[in-house]
Parts: C-alpha cells; sequence; structure tokens
C-alpha cells in the first residue's frame, strides 16, 4: 500500500523504479476543506476562483454593514417569509451578511406533484440562490417512505415503494424546471449570475441506502434524550388524541436531522427553510446536528463551533386567504404545479380570483417584482379595482415562475380573450397556437425542441402485452418518444434513450432502478425477454430521452386496456392500412348488397336511395387521407375510389 503523499520521499540519485511508483512520486498533492465544503482537487485556476469570489462577499458584507446595500435576511422579513426562528435574529443577520452559507428546503415524495404551497418556503430558497448563497432542494426518497407526523392525528398510508419511486422521478422533474424558469427570472430582473452562484436538487436515499444503523445509533442515538421529543405538542397530541406514534414515525426528525448534517459536511449547507408546521423538526434538528458533530470519534475531522458554524432554520408563514381558509386548497383539492393536473390557464384564473386584501402580500411572497413595483401595481388597483391590474402581475408571475414565460403570455391572452370584452378579439389573435403533444422525431426536435416547460406529460397507461413481447423499440414508439418503430430501433442502436435502471448491469442481472434513487442506463437492443428486468415493482418502468423527455409508464391488464376503449401508437390492427383495408371491404359490400336489391320495387329503391344518400354522402364527396401515403396506401385510395365511381354510375343507370 502506497504512503500518503506528505510521507514519500524521492529515491536516491540513479536509482530505478517502476513506472507505477514514479506517477504516484509526481502526482499532486490533493488540496482539502473540511467545513462546510466538499472534499475537492484545487488546482491554481479553480483556487484563484474562490479566492476572487471571497473577496467579492468581504466587499459585499462591507456594504452592507456601512449602510450602502440591504442585508439578505432583512429582505427576508421585508418580504414576509419569515415566521418562527431556530436561532437569534441578530445572529443570523451576521451570519448571513459575514458568510456564504448554504440553505435547503425538504420536500417528501407523498403525491405526484409539487402544489402551490411547496412555492412559499422554496420562494426564500430562490431569494438566497439570487443573492449568492448555495441552494439546494433536497427530495426525501428515504424519509418519505415513513412520512412526517408532524400535525397530524392519524398516521399516513403506507406508499409502495414503487409509488414513492414514481412519485420521486415527477417532483426532480418539477423542480428541475423550477430551477431552470429561476435562472430565466434572474436575468429578466437584473441578477447577474457569477461563477459562486451554486444550486443543486439531492436525495436523501442515496447516503441513507449506505448509511449503517450503527452509526447512526452511535453518533446521534447515544446522545439523544428522549424527554424533549416527547414533549412536543404534536407528539402529544398523536400519543393522546391519535392513532399512537409508531418508533418509524418517532424517527423522522432525527432522520430529517441526520440528513442537515450529511448535506453541511458535503455541501456547506447550514440554513433548514420549511414549512410553518416545520418548527419543531428544524429545533429537533439543530439539537442533533450539534450532537453529531460532537461525536465525532476522530479528533483531526472534528469541525468547528461558533457563531458562524452553527446550524440555524427558520419557517415561512402559513397562508390563509381573507375568510381564514387555507392557501392553496380548493374544496380540498391542492392547486398542483403540474400542467397537466392543474393546466396554466387554470393556475394563472386561481391567483386572478385572490382577493384584494390579500393581492399586496401575495405579490411580496410569490413574485421577485421589487417592493416599489409591488406599491406602484397596487396603488394602480386601488385607483381602478375593475381592472385588476394587480391580479393579473400576481398570476402572470407566479405562471411564468412555474411554467415559463411563453406560458405566461399564453395565458394571459387567453385570459383576456375571454373575459375582457373590450380587447378578447386582439387577445385572442394573439395567442400562439401549441403545437400538439405527440411522439418526437429528428424534425420535430428540430424545430420544437423539447424543454422542461414544453415537455409532454410524464405518466401514461400501456397494456402488458406490449411488455410481454419486449420489443423495446416498439415500447418506444408506444411512450411516444420516437415517431415509428424504425426511428426507435434506431435510437436503441445509438443509445439515445435510457431506462431507469441500476447502471453497469447487464440486462440479465439488472434488477430495475433502485426504489429510493433516480439513476438512468442507456436503452440498448436486448433480447425481448430481458425487458422484464426493467419493470419497477411488476408495475412500472420509466424511459427518458435528451435530458427532460420523461415517461412514467403504468403497465395496466389487457383487460382493462381493452375496456378503456384507447390505443397507442403501433398497437396492433390499428394501422393506417388496415383502416383503408375496412374501408374498402365496407364499400364492397355496399355494391353487393345493391345489386342484389329489388329494382322493381319503387318504395324499396327510393329507401335504397335515402339510404345511399345518407350513407355515401353527397356525390362529390370525397374520403380524406393521410398527407404522406406508401405505395400501398396510394393502391388501396385508387381501389376505394374506383369502387365508388362505380357505385356512383349504377346509381345513375337507376
Amino acid at each position: 500500500m502506497s504512503l500518503p503523499v506528505v510521507a514519500r520521499a524521492w529515491p536516491p540519485p540513479g536509482a530505478q523504479i517502476c513506472r507505477r511508483c514514479a506517477k504516484q512520486l509526481l502526482q499532486r498533492p490533493q488540496r482539502r476543506t473540511v467545513a462546510g465544503k466538499a472534499f475537492a482537487k484545487y488546482g491554481p485556476k479553480y483556487q484563484a476562483k474562490i479566492d476572487q469570489a471571497d473577496e467579492e462577499w468581504r466587499q459585499k458584507a462591507r456594504r452592507i454593514e456601512s449602510g450602502e446595500a440591504q442585508s439578505t435576511w432583512d429582505m427576508l422579513e421585508e418580504r414576509g417569509y419569515v415566521k418562527d426562528v431556530a436561532g437569534n435574529r441578530d445572529d443570523i443577520r451576521t451570519l448571513l451578511t459575514q458568510k456564504r452559507i448554504g440553505a435547503y428546503v425538504g420536500i417528501d415524495p407523498t403525491a405526484a406533484s409539487l402544489h402551490v404551497g411547496h412555492l412559499v418556503p422554496l420562494m426564500p430558497l430562490f431569494w438566497m440562490y439570487l443573492h449568492g448563497y448555495r441552494a439546494v432542494t433536497l427530495i426525501g426518497g428515504a424519509t418519505g417512505k415513513i412520512g412526517d407526523p408532524t400535525d397530524r392525528l392519524q398516521s399516513r398510508a403506507e406508499l409502495k415503494n414503487a409509488v414513492v419511486a414514481m412519485n420521486m422521478v415527477k417532483i426532480h422533474y418539477q423542480l428541475k424546471k423550477l430551477w431552470a424558469n429561476v435562472d430565466s427570472q434572474a436575468r429578466r430582473f437584473g441578477y447577474t449570475k457569477t461563477w459562486a452562484w451554486k444550486r443543486g436538487v439531492l436525495q436523501n436515499g442515496h447516503w441513507w441506502n449506505k448509511l449503517p444503523m450503527l452509526e447512526v445509533l452511535q453518533r446521534l442515538g447515544a446522545h439523544l434524550r428522549v424527554g424533549p421529543l416527547l414533549s412536543r405538542d404534536s407528539v402529544k397530541r398523536k400519543l393522546t388524541q391519535g392513532d399512537g406514534l409508531s418508533f418509524a414515525e418517532f424517527s423522522y426528525p432525527l432522520m430529517q436531522a441526520w440528513d442537515w448534517w450529511h448535506m453541511y459536511r458535503s455541501q456547506g449547507i447550514q440554513m433548514q427553510i420549511g414549512g410553518s408546521d416545520q418548527y419543531g423538526n428544524i429545533v429537533t434538528g439543530v439539537d442533533a446536528f450539534k450532537i453529531i458533530r460532537s461525536s465525532e470519534p476522530n479528533p483531526a475531522q472534528m469541525l468547528p463551533t461558533g457563531l458562524l458554524h452553527d446550524p440555524v432554520g427558520f419557517t415561512v408563514p402559513l397562508l390563509t386567504d381573507a375568510g381564514g381558509a387555507k392557501f392553496g386548497k380548493s374544496a380540498g383539492n391542492a392547486v398542483w404545479l403540474d400542467r397537466f393536473q392543474t393546466p396554466t390557464f387554470e393556475l394563472y384564473g386561481y391567483f386572478m380570483r385572490r382577493p384584494d386584501a390579500d393581492v399586496d402580500r401575495l405579490l411580496r411572497l410569490f413574485t421577485f417584482l421589487p417592493l416599489p413595483e409591488i406599491q406602484k401595481l397596487v396603488a394602480e388597483h386601488a385607483a381602478d379595482p375593475a381592472r385588476r391590474v394587480a391580479q393579473h402581475a400576481l398570476a402572470y408571475e407566479v405562471v411564468a415562475l412555474v411554467h415559463g414565460t411563453e406560458a405566461a403570455v399564453e395565458a394571459r391572452a387567453r385570459h383576456r380573450a375571454t373575459y375582457d370584452k373590450a380587447a378578447g378579439g386582439a387577445a385572442l389573435s394573439a395567442v400562439d397556437g401549441a403545437h400538439p403533444d405527440g411522439a418526437e422525431t429528428d424534425k420535430t426536435d428540430k424545430v420544437h425542441p423539447t424543454t422542461l416547460n414544453n415537455a409532454p406529460q410524464v405518466d401514461l397507461q400501456l397494456p402488458a402485452a406490449l411488455f410481454e413481447e419486449g420489443k423495446v423499440a416498439r415500447i418506444l414508439y408506444a411512450a411516444g418518444l420516437v415517431g415509428s418503430v424504425s426511428e426507435g430501433n434506431r435510437l436503441a442502436i445509438k443509445k439515445g434513450a435510457y431506462v431507469g435502471a441500476a447502471p453497469g448491469q447487464t440486462a440479465p442481472t439488472n434488477k430495475g432502478m433502485p426504489l429510493t434513487q433516480l439513476d438512468f442506463a442507456p436503452v440498448h437492443l436486448w433480447y425481448p425477454s430481458d425487458t422484464k428486468n426493467f419493470i419497477i415493482d411488476g408495475k412500472y418502468m420509466v424511459l427518458r430521452k435528451g435530458q427532460h423527455n420523461v415517461r412514467v409508464i403504468e403497465i395496466v391488464s389487457d383487460e382493462a386496456w381493452a375496456a378503456s376503449g384507447r390505443t397507442y401508437p403501433g398497437q396492433p390492427y390499428t394501422g393506417k392500412v388496415r383502416q383503408l383495408r375496412t374501408q374498402l371491404r365496407e364499400l364492397k359490400e355496399g355494391l353487393a348488397k345493391d345489386a342484389d336489391a329489388d329494382a322493381d320495387a319503387d318504395a324499396d329503391t327510393a329507401g335504397h336511395d335515402g339510404a345511399n344518400s345518407s350513407e355515401h354522402g353527397a356525390d362529390d364527396g370525397k374520403l380524406v387521407f393521410p398527407v404522406e401515403k406508401s405505395q400501398q396506401v396510394r393502391s388501396l385510395e385508387a381501389d376505394i375510389q374506383r369502387q365508388r365511381a362505380a357505385l356512383r354510375d349504377k346509381e345513375a343507370s337507376e
């Protein structure tokens, strides 16, 4: 085993050494940091960037201390984001001024989509990102399997592993879309992105799957007292008024605390932002964080303590409307951020319906508009409430953040076309007709590239027979990722599509994507019998083309598929040629029936003529065929036209 770099010495002159030893001697020593930064190699250029970013931060701190600039903490309080604080407010203001810390918001995948309520804790995280802090959104792939018992009297219904995995995939891509739109909004409002801006989407299953339970018990469990945990109001209520508290639910705050500690060591995440009900979990996390830090068995790896190194956190307020109802709920249904669950136009209309008493606060919470501009909008709205200028601004900004600027422009135009009689026609003509979501081909990719904001619907259903057949090209075609089976073959050969799976494993040994991770492996032309190895929990398959075009396929029984009356691209017996043959057969059968009819019965003939007129339409009626026709289709079309001409001649002679 080779010695550490610091212990190595050059060989004496004239000594002969092997290539491997020479390579080890010539390796550059690794420069590593521990507190608040990931372990990494720092070369001269990278170190120069770090030094420049640190100097810029010190200059910014001097401007804040001299009163030339507003501190980030004061900005968050001014916009109404801060409710309860874990720590001292003045200490947090000092911390945010003197140190570029990291902050995070955690989201458990208990549903298939984020909703409007999730935007409340996410917005201060977005603001911190715009001001240069590291920002992380954490998906609770591990904690979501347990469920947060906070403020609940009944335990959450247990979610199957496959459901958690599918929800995790969908939320992951929703968060990616939100972050991309935040970058777009930053450019729009004049924020210049620098090298030091860092953001990310993490998933706690990646470390919980590899974390020994013994380490958690030794570092945290042995030093944490049960009494303070049992004294929490939410725990007392569930024990006395609810259905009791399981050990897994009792451990939930401890898992959340370990997540915080892990991200502090690897990402420098020192602040947690949570919903209004998360204050108890954040306070428990602060205490557990300090316990884990102090129980480090290796003194050389002990991390520093003090004001600039201690964890802090805060919660955002619970939003209610003027009537006291919880914000983001309507008749018990959340307002989803998935445009296929809550369409863009409905999301726009939801914020248009906010009462005048709430619009000022909502503009501060849900938009990046400067406060002077918000005050101007509110004053303009007060002068002429019927125009609802403030509500239009609120709805536009939220839709632009969630679905992109193009979707916001279209939603605003459609709303005005629907409700503004004076400008309805002009607004309607200004709406850009979006092309329908469908299969992607090489041509459509170039004209309409798939982005996070226009990606087709993620989830769909397909019958089990398709996967029993197992041909990957047909599955890609049925999922709408390609325009034909042949294109699916070419894509698989080039490994241009991906399947949710454990990477690095061959198909016969691949047991599917780990249910608490989000990993993909390239699709290739494997044996059809190997397709079953990529099915998750016997019910789901995840496919991806490019960066943003994802399909979460639920496999349903053939009977259920047939009963639904739906078809999928490439489904047997539903092709264009077969449909044309069916039409041709029906026309021939009609001719045969006419030839056998009794020509002498005038009444029957008249009825027959009326039926013909109803069945075959006007004399100049034509069948409509696809624009692009193969030779086989053109031949069948000509056959049909000849049969129809013969039918018309027969009718004319009678």
